[in-house]
């Protein structure tokens, strides 16, 4: 643990170092601005007023039909790229009359569609200005997303709402309503917050109802499905349609008029029902001692509130470590200098344009077009960033090594928010006189001895993880280049192999949650408390396997719960069937109500997601703690057990061993 705590520092050390080299190559403008024909940056610096970019000829773009565009390999379109301030808003193109000897260009063409060194009111030619593509002449580039725009984006009510009006219509939303579906969203995820806390501290009262109604409810709906498979079969028992007869059919409903079908069904409720009812008969008691956990739970949750806002603690953790990595990225591939080249922007059949093959490289601040008179309309345009420097040459080294300390740092950050609820949990149990013995800033207490004594062992567990997970990133890496010439062998080896990392990786992660849980209890290392908890929960299975199931079906019930209260809440009030007061919102203002719906959901997911999370911890720290108490005491007065009142009535254990939580 020593080692890999070293390690993982030298780690953090090494990754801070690489993220400042790829700062002072790096230039994310590459990425997040386009760049016109001679490399300048739109949206910035002398083009700062105009943040779009339009293609004189799109057209010239494919590599498929175009000579040039092929010689670039793809990655430059050679037509000339202009900045402008927005992007055009309705389709035109350049009538007959502009072929004119008399024809003014002003009169047929935008300037702030022009290249920037093309003045329209000293230009009297416009097949000048057509053969060296200098203006766009077809709207070709804005067909396609303007359409979209009016036929998705944009239903108006009024049929005979006109072109203009609709395509405006995606912006009529004031701001004062935009601020106030945002004030509403949060407000549904601030019912999310509260319905998430007050489930949880009520599970100490109806824990044991809820569990109840899930097991009752599954074997009505398992009776239920008896009796109706039964119904089908024997409506379908004087058809002398057999499974056999039947080809292959996409349509299921064929093979449901076949009785063999629901005999199938039938025989299969019938063993799940039976054995549901023999386990929940031979496991009576140990449900009880299930369900005396969640309920106990609830209670040390109730008590240590604070530990519900830990899980904001790791998010914003997990945030930055995703910034990092992504800003990392971002300067990472971005960090060589611009590279431009020499390209003809019209046909090379033209006069001499085929001399110019697209190989020549320039600078645009010191090119001179008229170093090429046999091809007017020669450009120095932008290709590609340079890739030959020692930095740029091990970016695929750096990027791997970006990969492997981004995961490194999240699985820690994980690792490091179960240990310290766990150690505030196991505080709670291990004290003798609940809750006086409890201090009020268990958590923050926990998360320093957390740092201070444990960061070897959680970086030993998360690195373990991390390998796997790298594994299993190569292995989609390599399935994703091989797809097309894979074999069916191949295919399944594939399969195989990212089916067994999954299992091995999903076992680890719960190797390791039982490891912080022993390494906050006893601080021993990683790999001692690791043997330990297997070997206990090992021990132990059949209430380890009832209680996590239990534990599982509770917690979906509860996220369940939560979503569908938020859900049915917004759903009514931005589909405007809850009105409020006055003309402050109306439902029929909004476009799609599905998205601020949606939005609230998911939010309240992920809020209850949070809290979840932090009872799960608390159900399995307890239950360690549980088995090591019934363990290592016995209930004399030489060895006390340290469980609550609550759990020593299950056990059906004399109480004056132990001072409990009050009745």
């Amino acid at each position: 643990d020593l080692i890999c705590c070293i390690l993982f520092l030298a780690v953090i050390a090494g990754y801070m170092v690489m993220g400042v080299l790829a700062w002072l190559f790096g230039d994310p403008r590459h990425v997040l601005f386009p760049r016109n024909s001679t490399g300048m940056f739109c949206g910035v610096g002398m083009n700062r007023d105009q943040p779009r970019m339009i293609y004189v000829d799109i057209l010239k773009c494919a590599t498929t039909t175009k000579v040039m565009a092929a010689a670039l390999g793809g990655t430059q379109c050679p037509t000339t790229q202009v900045c402008v301030p927005k992007c055009p808003s309705h389709f035109w193109m350049l009538s007959a009359a502009a072929y004119d000897p008399d024809a003014n260009p002003k009169d047929f063409f935008h300037q702030q569609y022009c290249d920037h060194s093309l003045n329209l009111t000293t230009t009297t030619w416009v097949q000048g200005i057509l053969h060296c593509y200098q203006c766009a002449y077809r709207d070709w580039n804005w067909v396609l997303v303007w359409w979209l725009l009016w036929t998705v984006a944009c239903q108006p009510t009024n049929t005979n709402a006109s072109q203009s009006e609709c395509l405006a219509c995606p912006y009529h939303a004031s701001a004062a309503l935009q601020q106030f579906a945002a004030c509403c969203v949060c407000s549904g995820l601030t019912l999310a917050l509260l319905v998430s806390v007050v489930f949880l501290l009520l599970l100490r009262y109806l824990a044991i109802v809820l569990v109840w109604i899930l097991m009752v409810g599954l074997l009505v709906v398992g009776g239920y499905g008896i009796w109706h498979c039964y119904s089908e079969y024997y409506h379908f028992s004087t058809s002398k349609l057999k499974f056999g007869d039947l080809s292959f059919n996409t349509n299921i409903s064929v093979y449901l008029q076949v009785k063999e079908t629901w005999l199938a069904f039938l025989i299969i409720l019938c063993v799940w029902e039976s054995i549901l009812i023999l386990v929940l008969s031979c496991l009576r008691r140990r449900l009880s001692v299930a369900v005396a956990l969640m309920e106990e739970s609830s209670r040390v949750v109730g008590y240590l509130m604070s530990t519900l806002l830990y899980p904001l603690f790791t998010f914003v953790l997990l945030v930055v470590c995703v910034a990092y990595w992504g800003m990392t990225s971002l300067y990472l591939v971005t960090s060589g200098a611009p590279l431009y080249r020499v390209v003809s922007l019209s046909d090379p059949s033209v006069d001499k344009c085929s001399l110019i093959n697209g190989s020549e490289t320039c600078k645009p601040q010191t090119f001179n077009s008229s170093a090429y008179p046999y091809c007017p309309s020669v450009r120095c345009i932008f290709f590609r960033y340079d890739d030959t420097g020692l930095f740029q040459q091990n970016l695929v080294y750096l990027q791997v090594f970006n990969i492997f300390a981004f995961l490194w740092c999240v699985n820690f950050v994980i690792a490091l928010g179960q240990c310290t609820l766990a150690g505030t949990f196991a505080s709670y149990y291990w004290a003798f006189s609940k809750p006086t013995e409890i201090s009020p800033f268990a958590l923050s207490q926990c998360f320093i001895r957390t740092l201070q004594y444990h960061v070897g062992s959680l970086a030993f567990g998360a690195l373990l993880l991390t390998c796997f997970q790298l594994v299993r990133l190569v292995l989609e890496y390599l399935n994703h280049k091989t797809r097309g010439s894979q074999s069916a062998c191949g295919r399944f080896l594939f399969n195989c192999l990212r089916c067994c990392f999954w299992c091995l990786e999903y076992f680890l992660k719960i190797l390791n949650r039982n490891a912080y849980i022993m390494i906050a209890i006893y601080g021993e290392s990683f790999c001692v408390s690791a043997k330990n908890a297997y070997s206990l929960l090992m021990r132990h299975i059949g209430r380890v396997v009832l209680l996590d199931r239990v534990t599982d079906m509770l917690i979906f019930f509860g996220k369940l719960l939560v979503v569908a209260i938020v859900g049915v809440l917004a759903f009514f009030f931005f589909s405007g069937q809850i009105r409020l007061p006055g003309d402050t919102f109306q439902a029929e203002m909004l476009n799609y109500y599905w998205v601020p719906i949606l939005t609230v959901m998911a939010g309240a997911y992920l809020i209850a997601q949070g809290f979840f999370s932090v009872y799960s911890m608390c159900v399995d720290t307890l239950f360690l703690c549980f088995l090591e108490d019934l363990e290592r005491n016995d209930g004399t007065m030489q060895k006390p057990y340290y469980m609550s009142r609550n759990l020593m009535r299950i056990l059906r254990k004399p109480k004056p061993f132990v001072t409990a939580l009050p009745e």
